[in-house]
């Protein structure tokens, strides 16, 4: 059957369209996920990029590395190793390329780990303990604020400067414990217990980063199930951006970094001592307009007072009779000279309409007309004799009478047509010939050529 072109109702992609859809819903259908294989293909470009395809023995798939994730690469990848790589699926839209966009390369050995984080992960949230319900909401002005962490590092550094600079008014306890090793699950929970024992009103729990053995201690199930029983809010601070523990899961907030922990269970002191000045500029110009608007009514207030004494009233009355008085004057006033012009024209008026005036003003409109006639008759009898002359001497320049005068002569048939070539001649035939006041009539005898083509006649 022939294929009809779509309808106006039918979606008609361009390419860059449909890769774009494609790319959208691949990125929110499939979150980070880690992928087991083989590397192959491995290029190292100038960029510091790092491009490969990972793959088994049934498929294979595009993955790329970017430079700023290198620190999440364990040891030097090669062609051939075995390897677990965490990222997000993703489309590369100019060529319609489907790839795998790595944060992370760990060595296959530590696969073992990753399936004890799944199952774990798993267990807990199937009991709740990750319920969003769950989550308490961090105090907005912490007074005390505990810190679960080492006490030597990068992390407690930055914790300890940003808290201060955001809000140097709370009391910071700090409560070490180690946070890597065989060691560091019981040294958290102890610091945990000593914290929940504390007044402080909100905890972080946080650490550098580092690999996933380096992190596991955050991954054990003692811990998450200390952490949903404290009675504070914790926000947990493991790590790097793209490092999730089970800590992360059952915190009540989870932070990229340890900084970003300090960040979100403070508020931004300068930011609210400039808001607190604002606020009290704003009352400052509030208390005074308040006050002008006061002193405006106290003053209409007394204007009115003023207004109401009985002395005021009478002064009122009297200015008002007064003004009335000086109206009633002026409007008599305009009115008697409204009289007296409506007088004065009645009179032209009657004055106009006598009959006297009329006929003599008749009279010299007739005479007046009569003049303007006679000057107009005689100057369009001056311009038609004008005229005349200038065609009679027209007429007399082009007359033939005045070519005759000068002595030559027309010669014309018996029909009175003008004679003037040769063949208008024949022998025998009579014509006219005028000279000047008078006609010669003739007879041809013959004609003769010449140089004038001339012809005899009698």
């Amino acid at each position: 059957m022939p294929v009809s072109a779509p309808g106006p109702e039918a979606r008609v992609y361009q390419p860059a369209e449909l890769n774009q859809e494609v790319r959208l819903h691949l990125e929110a259908g499939f979150p980070r996920l880690w992928l087991a294989g083989e590397i192959s293909n491995l290029a190292r470009p100038g960029s510091g990029h790092l491009y490969f395809s990972l793959k088994d023995a049934r498929a294979q798939i595009r993955c790329a590395l970017f430079r700023g994730q290198l620190g999440n690469v364990e040891g030097r990848p090669e062609n051939g190793d075995q390897v677990l790589v965490r990222g997000r699926l993703s489309l590369y839209e100019p060529r319609g390329d489907y790839q795998l966009i790595a944060d992370a390369i760990l060595p296959a050995g530590s696969g073992a780990l990753q399936q004890a984080f799944d199952a774990l992960k798993k267990k807990l949230e199937s009991e709740g303990l990750f319920d969003a319900a769950l989550k308490r909401a961090l105090p907005a002005y912490p007074a005390v604020i505990a810190v679960v962490t080492s006490a030597t590092g990068a992390a407690v550094r930055d914790i300890l400067s940003t808290l201060r600079r955001r809000w140097p008014t709370a009391r910071v306890e700090l409560h070490p414990a180690q946070v890597q090793g065989a060691e560091a699950v019981p040294a958290l929970l102890h610091a945990l217990d000593r914290a929940a024992r504390s007044d402080a009103e909100v905890l972080i729990l946080a650490r550098g980063g580092g690999s996933i053995e380096d992190l596991w201690a955050f991954n054990d199930e003692a811990l998450a199930r200390r952490i949903a029983a404290m009675p504070m809010p914790v926000v947990s601070g493991v790590g790097h951006e793209t490092d999730f523990t089970i800590a992360d899961f059952v915190a009540d907030l989870r932070a990229a970094t340890p900084t970003a922990a300090a960040e979100a269970v403070t508020p931004d002191g300068p930011a609210l001592r400039r808001r607190i000045k604002e606020l009290h500029a704003r009352l400052q110009r509030s208390h005074a307009r308040l006050l002008e608007q006061a002193w405006q009514r106290l003053d209409q207030a007394q204007r009115r007072l003023a207004a109401q004494h009985p002395k005021r009233r009478l002064d009122d009355g009297n200015s008002r009779l007064q003004t009335l008085q000086r109206r009633l004057e002026r409007a008599a006033r305009m009115r008697l000279d409204a009289l007296t012009e409506q007088g004065r024209t009645m009179a032209l008026r009657i004055a106009a309409c006598n009959p006297a005036r009329r006929i003599s003003d008749s009279g010299k409109r007739l005479d007046q007309a009569r003049r303007r006639l006679e000057r107009a008759v005689m100057l369009e009898l001056q311009r038609h004799a004008q005229r005349l002359a200038v065609g009679a001497r027209a007429l007399d320049a082009v007359s033939p009478l005045a070519v005759l005068g000068r002595g030559y002569a027309l010669v014309e048939d018996q029909h009175g047509r003008l004679l003037a070539r040769a063949g208008d001649f024949r022998p025998g035939q009579t014509t006219w010939t005028r000279v000047r006041d008078f006609r010669v009539v003739s007879k041809v005898v013959k004609v003769e050529p010449g140089d004038d083509n001339s012809c005899s006649t009698l």
